[in-house]
């Protein structure tokens, strides 16, 4: 966990400050029944008022001293513990954004979610009471001891019996509890992943019924969790009373001994008040050292996975590229032998080899999981070949800074996503600079112009989460035009127009063609025969393997795959596929 020590850094002097402030606050405290002692045996004992209010007033005095001390060394925690907890947020955000898309598929949102949040919380908590607690606690028992010692030796006898007995019953109910923590944590981790799945599919969950379902799922998992919550609850919840159970017989023992004592002239009658103070010092001392405990091994199970997750290297990194200049007469992207795999599985993609020139427009088609959308990310390099090599303008992809690399594509994904804010900073996501008039070409390009300027803000209407006061189509059209501001040089459409009818599908098309620079590269995935029929090129795909390449014509010469395909859209009573065709002819 060292890779979290460099974010305290900044807050030594918190680090340093804290600790003094509270073990001057311990002192003090330690101070406290030795002067009780005094009061007693030389001020009411002796009936010398004018001792008991000077003493009463070192009493006061302490207990101001005391105050100031801990109130300092309060702020000083929280204010190192907030600080160093925003401080890991805004690292550990960055570096999220830097793992690559395996990286992200090995943790899983919902894990990454919980150490971003829940766990740093358990962190910067851990933080405030090591410089709260960490050191007044063992301080206050050992000094507590060592007080007594120097007060009346004879009796030290049994605050070094109750102390290891103490210290005994401490470490059992540790040993129990300190291993179940790190798996609460994992339980915590599908609690949240139950969570974001239902209230992500909420209308999923809603059009099926399936409400109490999920409730019974979400309720076992919590269930699950509860039960080894309470059952670390039960374990600790033996600590106080078992201490408590010694410390008072400690003090039962002190009474019995200390009154022979006193009756016996040995032991003064402040001296055993001032023993019985040390005892309970020493007892809340090690209660709240116990209670410590249980919370650093909580925020050590929390930094563990924090560590982790920060000391996970991105699969793909651009350490080290520089710009490169694209290859005089080379193909826009160029696939040779290339294959993938996710992780250990089997190949997604097997063997492509196809060369893309600038201005073409290349489709792709096949049946679910196909391989597709894997095509289709490994071109940003969201994941690395497994083999083969794949080229941009006669250049490895993996030579090319990944901000360059980027910048030349556009990429509209499966997903309409759209980010709360305005139509305007969505379409500048790209290009930061982007005039008015380049994102209204945009939208006349994606067929989003008309009903953008319907709303009374135009440019400046408000986008929620997720574009969610807009409709599917609409979020399409607005992630295509978003795609297309900055003129980029591969225009990379993935299945990206299934929410549109068919009349706006064709305008857009057709308006992509026309509207876009001549050398733009347009890549075009879908599941409509009709929406590529007119490419330069189409690639076929068959549960990864590579099955056809070559343009409609011919392929629904040579190609059985693609010709099963069109055939069953055409005969699709529900489907105005061969309308469409006769129109585009």
């Amino acid at each position: 966990m060292s890779n979290l020590y460099p974010y305290l850094k900044k807050y030594k002097k918190h680090l340093i400050l804290g600790p003094i402030f509270k073990l001057l606050e311990a002192i003090f405290e330690l101070i406290v029944p030795y002067v009780m002692a005094q009061l007693i045996d030389k001020g009411i004992n002796g009936n010398d008022k004018t001792y008991i209010l000077q003493m009463g007033g070192v009493l006061v005095l302490l207990a101001v001293v005391g105050l100031a001390a801990a109130l300092f060394c309060q702020y000083v925690a929280s204010r190192c513990s907030q600080g160093f907890g925003t401080e890991l947020r805004n690292v550990l955000f960055y570096h999220i954004n830097t793992l690559s898309m395996s990286n992200s598929d090995e943790y899983g949102v919902s894990s990454m979610v919980t150490r971003f949040n829940s766990d740093i919380n358990q962190v910067q908590l851990g933080v405030a009471m090591l410089i709260r607690l960490a050191i007044r606690a063992p301080f206050l028992v050992i000094g507590a001891t060592v007080s007594a010692i120097i007060l009346k030796p004879s009796m030290c006898w049994i605050f070094l019996v109750a102390a290891p007995l103490v210290a005994l019953v401490l470490w059992l109910i540790m040993s129990k509890t300190l291993p179940v923590y790190t798996k609460n944590q994992k339980k915590l981790d599908k609690i949240t992943s139950i969570a974001r799945e239902d209230l992500n599919g909420m209308r999923v969950v809603r059009a099926f019924t399936e409400q109490e379902r999920e409730q019974k799922r979400f309720e076992d998992s919590t269930q699950d969790y509860a039960k080894s919550v309470i059952a670390i609850g039960r374990v600790s919840a033996l600590l106080n009373p078992l201490s408590f159970i010694i410390i008072n017989m400690a003090i039962v023992a002190l009474l019995y001994f200390g009154g022979n004592k006193i009756n016996a002239g040995a032991l003064t009658q402040g001296e055993l008040i001032a023993f019985i103070n040390y005892m309970m010092q020493i007892s809340l001392a090690l209660v709240v050292l116990a209670n410590v405990m249980v919370l650093f091994s909580k925020s050590y199970a929390s930094a563990k996975r924090v560590s982790e997750l920060l000391a996970t290297q991105p699969a793909i990194n651009d350490d080290g590229n520089e710009q490169v200049s694209p290859v005089e007469g080379a193909p826009a992207i160029s696939f040779k032998d290339v294959s993938f795999a996710y992780g250990n599985g089997s190949p997604a993609l097997k063997n492509l080899s196809v060369d893309i020139q600038k201005g073409q427009t290349v489709g792709i088609i096949g049946g679910t999981g196909s391989g597709k959308s894997t095509l289709i990310n490994l071109l940003p390099r969201f994941y690395d070949v497994s083999q083969g090599t794949l080229e941009i303008n006669g250049v490895d992809i993996k030579k090319y800074p990944l901000k360059q690399l980027r910048g030349k594509i556009g990429l509209v994904p499966q997903l309409a996503m759209l980010f709360s804010g305005t139509i305007r900073s969505n379409m500048q996501w790209k290009k930061k600079d982007a005039t008015d008039n380049e994102i209204i070409s945009a939208l006349k390009t994606a067929q989003a112009y008309d009903f953008v300027m319907q709303k009374s803000e135009g440019l400046d209407a408000p986008v929620q989460q997720k574009g969610k006061n807009f409709s599917g189509g609409q979020r399409q059209r607005l992630s295509i035009a978003r795609a297309l501001v900055g003129n980029p040089e591969i225009v990379i459409l993935d299945d990206s127009m299934s929410a549109l009818d068919f009349a706006t599908d064709l305008a857009l098309r057709k308006a992509l063609n026309e509207n876009l620079p001549k050398d733009t590269t347009k890549i075009i995935i879908s599941q409509r025969a009709t929406s590529i029929k007119n490419a330069d090129k189409i690639i076929v795909l068959d549960k990864g393997d590579v099955v056809g390449i070559d343009t409609h014509d011919n392929l629904l010469k040579t190609c059985d795959i693609y010709r099963e395909i069109c055939n069953s859209q055409q005969k699709n009573p529900n489907e105005n596929d061969t309308a469409e065709v006769k129109n585009e002819d």
